[in-house]
């Protein structure tokens, strides 16, 4: 058995008593650097279309370098500064600009449509329990199914033409934005609701002043998320039964392109599809974002 100066087990060890530190010339005092200065370069750093753009250019730099010095076939893989040449002509001396004019459009019509749609199913699900299990239902039978399965029946009904394309375009908005949306209801604070009711709120009323502001994270990313599902399934439409009425949009360009074995085309069509979600992204949605949830403090 040890003896000495052991102590017992659960015995409460003692405290330490440390020396207090005074400073009395406050002009000495040092707490850090609470606030500096920021450099040229750190305040352009932190300038988020400065950060993308670097990524951007590194892409563009990485394809340029590695198609120049491996001495690539153009055939199979053509360099940045070719196939920008490409889309600069087919822009300004061929008929690109119409052909992603008349895509645009019909994305317009179809993204609107299925917002529409999408709204009345929320205001239904809103006032009745059975809209919300009828969206919870529905959105778990066709948010998976992808839109471009659906063209078959679509053109089968339609025929070859816009509506066929606005068909699947709704279907690509409609069960993307009503979930996101009905997740973004069910979330808001239950104090948030008796506000509302305090306040007398009903009906559409009640939705937009109480609900649509506190669910708007959640409707933007799924908004988001439809435009690009339609952008995708429209131009995959487009490639699978190509023209309409005479005339095709940029998906049918890449296809042209493809079957004349126009590389340079294939890839300038490539980059409207990109650059056209750039823009949408960093332009609309983002700068929705800027002047709503980011400036009420609800997303960083």
């Amino acid at each position: 058995m040890s003896t000495g100066s052991a102590k017992p087990k659960g015995s409460i060890p003692e405290l330490v008593i440390r020396p207090e530190y005074e400073v009395s010339d406050i002009a000495q005092a040092k707490t850090g650097d609470v606030a500096r200065k920021l450099s040229l370069v750190e305040r352009i750093w932190n300038i988020n279309g400065v950060r993308k753009a670097v990524i951007l250019l590194s892409l563009v730099a990485t394809w340029q370098g590695y198609t120049v010095g491996f001495d690539v076939e153009p055939l199979m893989l053509p360099s940045f500064l070719v196939s920008l040449t490409t889309l600069y002509n087919a822009l300004f001396h061929g008929d690109l600009i119409y052909k992603v004019w008349f895509s645009v459009k019909v994305l317009l019509i179809g993204y609107s449509a299925g917002l529409i749609l999408a709204a009345l199913l929320i205001l239904w699900a809103t006032a009745n329990r059975f809209g919300s299990d009828f969206i919870a239902m529905a959105t778990a039978m066709f948010n998976p199914l992808p839109a471009i399965a659906l063209l078959p029946l679509a053109m089968l009904w339609f025929g070859l033409g816009t509506a066929s394309l606005v068909f699947v375009l709704i279907h690509s908005v409609l069960w993307a934005v009503a979930l996101s949306t009905h997740s973004g209801f069910e979330n808001v604070s239950h104090t948030l609701r008796m506000i509302g009711r305090n306040y007398g709120l009903k009906g559409i009323l009640y939705v937009l002043k109480i609900l649509v502001p506190a669910a708007l994270p959640s409707i933007l990313a799924g908004m988001k998320i439809g435009w690009a599902f339609a952008w995708r399934t429209l131009i995959g439409a487009e490639l699978v039964f190509g023209a309409s009425s005479g005339s095709g949009g940029l998906g049918w360009y890449i296809f042209e392109s493809s079957q004349n074995i126009d590389t340079d085309g294939v890839f300038a069509g490539l980059f409207m599809v990109i650059l056209f979600g750039i823009v949408v992204e960093n332009v609309v949605f983002r700068n929705i974002e800027l002047r709503t949830v980011n400036r009420w403090g609800m997303q960083r």
